[in-house]
């Protein structure tokens, strides 16, 4: 049964507590697997694919075939759901997108930035046993918009060999044309030093397990990666007039994702808390996933007795959650309280799958705190950025004693004869 306290009798730490996952052995499992791909490529994925899907595969990439076909299983109604989505995807995400600068300054300068897309980035789809058309759509879409040229598409296989239709129809939709079957830590060492099938990428993004996790971790450097997912994460800060029954479907709705999942509740409301406690008992076992969800709620559920919803929001910084819900009367009164959070849902009418799915707004977020200092994946992520000086003769020779008076007190004697010998 998920835990309840009072604010005045729980200390930060235990405010902030997550659980952290023993990775040794894990980490040395993913360093095998890399080591195993940088040196004989392609076979090395078809081992993979043999000892850890049970598939023997003949070809790693989806052929547009499968595609077609995968587009004509999905039906037409989740055809259309999945366009809808995408455009609500694709305008968020556009009013991002911003463009370099360029000004000049007296006496001959010129400087600015630009703004460029990356040339090829890896997405890592999860998939096998479970199908995720949201995470083609959230990662594809944003790198279209940024103007990236070309995306990489990896999900490994059932035991069949293939592929879950919802997922390459989303492909289909998102414009993802390159599509292998691969997952695990050996797609990800494919995406990042490239084999004789697959080609090297720039960046990988997508979420996945925890050998997917350590193996992004292990070649981050070689290519760049959006961020390290930890397990999923709600807070929900309401006040008395919420409704019990709706605030236990909330929480469920992210402790049915793992067992390490975290479901939060900061309630003004000692008896509403009651309520949603014996809500969660009902409604659990009710849920296909209720093994884990129960294990979610009693592990790493908790509900917080708040004296008011300014403390509940200076709690919810220290938490810094992944997805916040706020099913208060004023929301947007209160967002202004509220400095750390992956994705903000305001109101009792906006429940947390909205932003899985369909609102627009991205749902690879960050989790484990790092909201604290991090960002959603965005239209950023996949461009970078060069900035650029123009100086005339004229203008280096205004300030060149400066820049070799500030190249000598560093010590650095050439930097100052590069500016003086002009």
């Amino acid at each position: 049964m998920i835990k309840i306290y009072d604010s005045k009798n729980i200390t930060a730490q235990e405010i902030i507590s997550r659980q952290i996952a023993d990775e040794s052995a894990v980490e040395q499992a993913v360093e095998e697997i890399i080591s195993q791909v940088r040196r004989v490529g392609d076979y090395a994925l078809f081992d993979c694919c043999r000892r850890f899907d049970g598939v023997e595969l003949a070809e790693l990439a989806v052929s547009e075939q499968e595609i077609l076909e995968a587009k004509q299983a999905v039906g037409e109604e989740f055809y259309m759901i999945l366009r809808k989505a995408a455009q609500n995807i694709y305008d968020f995400h556009i009013r991002q997108k911003r463009e370099g600068f360029m000004f000049t300054k007296a006496g001959g300068q010129v400087l600015g930035q630009r703004i460029l897309p990356l040339k090829r980035v890896g997405l890592y789809v999860p998939g096998g046993t479970a199908s995720y058309p949201s995470s083609v759509l959230m990662n594809a879409i944003p790198a279209r918009v940024a103007g990236v040229e070309e995306i990489i598409m990896v999900t490994p296989p059932n035991k069949q060999g293939k592929i879950a239709a919802e997922i390459l129809a989303a492909a289909e939709v998102a414009g993802v044309k390159k599509i292998f079957k691969l997952g695990g830590a050996q797609a990800v060492a494919a995406l990042a030093f490239g084999t004789q099938s697959v080609p090297a990428v720039d960046k990988i993004v997508g979420p996945g397990n925890i050998f997917v996790a350590m193996a992004k971790r292990k070649v981050y450097g070689v290519v760049d990666i959006d961020m390290i997912a930890g397990p999923s994460e709600i807070l929900i800060i309401a006040d008395a007039a919420a409704e019990p029954r709706l605030l236990a479907a909330d929480l469920l709705s992210q402790a049915e994702h793992d067992k390490l999942a975290a479901a939060v509740l900061i309630t003004v409301d000692k008896a509403q808390a009651e309520a949603v406690a014996a809500e969660l008992e009902r409604q659990i076992p009710q849920l296909p996933r209720a093994e884990i969800a129960r294990a979610s709620i009693d592990d790493n559920g908790k509900i917080i007795v708040a004296a008011d919803l300014m403390e509940a929001a200076r709690l919810s910084d220290l938490i810094a959650p992944e997805h916040l819900e706020l099913a208060v009367a004023d929301p947007f009164a209160l967002m202004s309280r509220i400095h750390n959070a992956g994705s903000i849902f305001l109101g009792r009418h906006t429940p947390e799958p909205l932003g899985d799915y369909f609102a627009g707004p991205n749902h690879v977020l960050p989790t484990g705190g790092t909201a604290r200092f991090s960002s959603p994946l965005s239209v950023d992520d996949f461009v970078k950025k060069s900035s650029y000086i123009y100086y005339t003769k004229e203008a280096l020779a205004a300030v060149r004693d400066e820049v070799a008076t500030f190249a000598a007190r560093e010590g650095l004697t050439a930097h100052a004869r590069s500016i003086l010998m002009r």
